[in-house]
């Protein structure tokens, strides 16, 4: 890190510009990776495109999956109210709800686990990056951060290499000891878990419980009489490229630890609990009136039953065997022992089973009335309230669902803050009604990006939770006039990809997930004029296999053919109505490897605009693979590339045939580098271009339809800009840090659109870079 800082600081002295080179090498350190922001941020302020404005597009009529809620209510005023959203940052509304401010959105990181208030001061907010739900689309977090002027500066608090954090918990006694759950790294072991305190307002830390590099605190609540005992959840997880987090045999470090000297020493307190085999992802709540009554929400893995004959979960995979799952246990001794208090009936197990966590490692949310011991909350695919202890339950309705964080004003406790995959929601009624904010809380999670060749044109895109939507871009009033607008339901599912015929923009292919592709005639009831086209398998052929969003392209020679990539690439000649398939698989289609998550896919293709049958497919496990003659024969072309990264995307360039682009990913390695790759001899060999991108990594790139110099690359902060085909780079406008996940340039239009995961849809009038206006006059 000193060698490429140290020859950064030289380039700036002498030149006043960026402009280095770097040999692209694994970035896993936190403190390198804010290093790397930092040069980013250098970059943004001296970028020759620094003035070029970025336009939100929308949608406004949803928002998205928000992870924590603040709030307070200074006398005589309106609630202060805090979200922390995903991947989109922190917002602000001193108008309860009327309008939003974001607050925190140019930093390393806008992934947010949790938020903490001070609570003696409205001004001071702590956030810890990094989201503890761990999604496969999560960003990875960048430590903690703190304002003390409500939002207007920030400064790094430290912990960097953390990741993921689940809880902040302030001292009310004395707000300069802040304590910190770390769950830890999402794809690989880390010491850096565990819990953290401060007694310094967070100069300095100590790690006060900590079990092993696999094993983070999820959890931690603070007894409010007596600030010295805390009660924390540990959770022994990792997530593999090809498994949701899941409890193993030989897991050893779930379970709830007490401590009763402010951290020094910490006992277990499981008596009543299952066994720790079987024990997954555990929420905690205590009564702030009784705060020796505490609760437990618990990822039972004991079997509950076997699953019914070809039973599916929720995205169509075989179900296996039925664990207990969301089950909730009450302590009246302050954590000495422990009772099952859900789930003592046939109904409230049926209950549980279906609301409260299915996906136990996603949920695990719980809250306590501060008043009324017996009344709690648990948050999973619904928002449940009991009124008996936890006996029984009711779904509090009029919300989005997949719940992950609830407000309860202490001194009003039927006034009710929850968050969701949908955004925030108040209720002044303790969940018998509540208001939404949809239209005014832009942190939708896009995918991805495509559009038609229509007038105006529309852009396509799939939305975490949501589905999928469209929505015209109007340049009529002027390029530099875009005005957000509400977004109309697509064809496709939550993760998908869309392929829209140039010639004919009503037909369009979508997917609901892991490529189970669709055709739709974009009329009236177009539900009702869409077909699943994907290929059946014979029995005792492999079942085909897709990932989250699996890639298909229309080919730019003929838009009846279509090309999918799944563990191989699937081509139609007529729209889908016959397949055949043109490649053996091109992963390593290793058997230890396959899970509940279909892993070893086909993850980016592409066919040269100037060659038809000449195309390129990369996959998930860092395969690349070339065909010269329509899928006859395939030439695996990963010479000097990073091993065994993600693939996540090929461009065949549309001025010279020889000529592909590349980008590599290393996210489900923790790793943060950019890889962005050039050859000219049809991937034979590569060119590493990354050139002065600081840091990724990187999701996209895209050549330019009016000037093949100009390239664009998308990554998880930002969008980068070379006029030299990767020479050197330059951050692309005024965006905030913010997710890319895809990007695409109008070519008649020549609108520059990006998908990004956490803050919509936004777009850009390409003319200042290109010059491609003047095709137009």
């Amino acid at each position: 890190m000193f060698t490429r800082l140290f020859l950064f600081s030289i380039f700036v002295f002498l030149s006043g510009i960026v402009s280095f080179s770097q040999v692209v090498q694994p970035v896993t350190s936190g403190t390198e990776r804010l290093a790397l922001f930092n040069d980013h941020r250098i970059m943004a302020s001296q970028s020759e495109f620094r003035n070029l404005k970025w336009q939100y597009l929308g949608p406004v009529n949803i928002s998205g999956r928000c992870t924590d809620v603040e709030a307070v209510m200074p006398r005589g005023k309106n609630y202060i109210i805090y979200v922390a959203s995903a991947s989109g940052g922190v917002w602000k509304t001193i108008n309860e709800g009327t309008t939003w401010l974001p607050v925190f959105d140019r930093e390393a990181s806008t992934s947010i686990g949790d938020i903490a208030l001070d609570p003696h001061n409205p001004d001071v907010l702590w956030v810890g990056t990094g989201e503890a739900n761990i999604f496969r689309s999560s960003m990875a977090g960048s430590g903690v951060y703190k304002t003390s002027d409500g939002g207007q500066t920030w400064t790094h608090m430290g912990l960097e290499n953390t990741h993921t954090i689940a809880r902040i918990v302030i001292d009310p006694e004395n707000t300069s000891v802040v304590y910190v759950a770390a769950s830890g790294h999402e794809w690989t072991n880390n010491p850096d878990r565990g819990v953290f305190k401060t007694v310094d307002g967070g100069k300095t830390w100590k790690k006060v419980l900590y079990i092993d590099d696999k094993t983070g605190a999820i959890d931690l609540v603070i007894n409010p009489a007596d600030t010295d005992v805390l009660y924390a959840a540990t959770w022994q997880r990792i997530r593999e490229k090809w498994n949701d987090p899941r409890n193993e045999n030989n897991y050893s470090g779930s379970g709830i630890w007490k401590t009763t000297d402010g951290g020094e020493h910490w006992f277990p307190v499981n008596k009543g609990l299952p066994e720790v085999s079987s024990r997954g992802r555990i929420g905690i709540g205590l009564c702030r009136s009784k705060p020796d009554v505490v609760y437990a929400f618990l990822d039972n893995y004991e079997i509950a039953r076997d699953s019914k004959y070809e039973e599916k979960d929720s995205y169509g995979r075989p179900k296996g065997r039925v664990i207990k799952g969301a089950t909730v246990f009450r302590s009246d001794d302050a954590g000495a022992s422990w009772t099952q208090v859900s789930g003592q009936t046939d109904d409230m197990r049926k209950y549980m089973e279906a609301h409260s966590a299915t996906y136990g490692w996603v949920f695990g949310q719980i809250r306590v009335d501060p008043i009324d011991e017996n009344i709690i909350y648990t948050m999973g695919l619904d928002l449940n309230i009991s009124k008996d202890g936890g006996k029984t339950y009711k779904i509090l309705n009029g919300m989005h669902g997949d719940h992950h964080g609830l407000w309860i004003d202490p001194e009003n406790t039927n006034y009710l803050l929850n968050v969701n995959d949908g955004g925030i929601c108040v209720s002044y009624d303790r969940g018998e009604n509540w208001r939404s904010f949809t239209d005014n809380l832009p942190v939708e999670q896009f995918f991805n990006i495509a559009f038609d060749m229509d007038s105006p044109f529309r852009v396509y895109g799939s939305v975490q939770d949501h589905g999928s939507f469209r929505a015209k871009v109007d340049l009529s009033g002027g390029r530099d006039s875009i005005h957000p607008v509400p977004f109309e339901p697509a064809p496709g599912g939550e993760g998908c990809s869309h392929a829209i015929n140039p010639e004919n923009p009503e037909i369009v292919y979508s997917a609901s997930y892991y490529g189970h592709i669709m055709r739709s005639v974009m009329k009236e009831n177009w539900w009702d004029n869409t077909k699943d086209i994907l290929p059946p398998v014979f029995p005792d052929e492999p079942k085909l296999r897709g990932q989250w969003v699996a890639p298909f392209i229309l080919s730019p020679h003929n838009p009846d053919i279509l090309y999918h990539g799944m563990q191989y690439v699937l081509m139609t000649k007529d729209e889908g109505h016959t397949w055949e398939i043109i490649s053996p698989d091109l992963t390593g289609n290793d058997k230890e490897k396959m899970g509940d998550i279909p892993y070893q896919t086909i993850t980016t293709l592409s066919e040269s605009p100037l060659k038809y049958g000449l195309i390129y497919a990369g996959t998930d496990d860092g395969n690349l693979y070339r065909t010269r003659d329509g899928g006859k024969t395939w030439t695996k072309i990963v010479n000097g590339l990073a091993t065994n990264k993600w693939i996540s995307r090929i461009v065949a360039s549309s001025s010279d045939m020889a000529t592909v682009y590349m980008t590599q990913n290393g996210k489900t390695d923790d790793d943060f580098a950019a890889y962005v790759w050039k050859s000219d001899d049809f991937g034979a060999t590569w060119k590493d271009i990354s050139s002065n991108i600081p840091l990724g990594p990187v999701n996209v790139i895209r050549e330019d339809p009016f000037n093949s110099d100009i390239l664009y690359v998308g990554t998880d902060i930002g969008v980068y800009v070379s006029k030299d085909k990767g020479g050197r780079w330059n951050v692309l406008g005024d965006l905030p840090s913010t997710y890319v996940l895809d990007l695409a340039i109008h070519p008649r239009d020549n609108m520059i659109i990006i998908a990004t995961h956490g803050r919509g849809v936004w777009v850009m009038d390409a003319d200042p870079i290109n010059g491609g206006g003047e095709s137009r006059h």
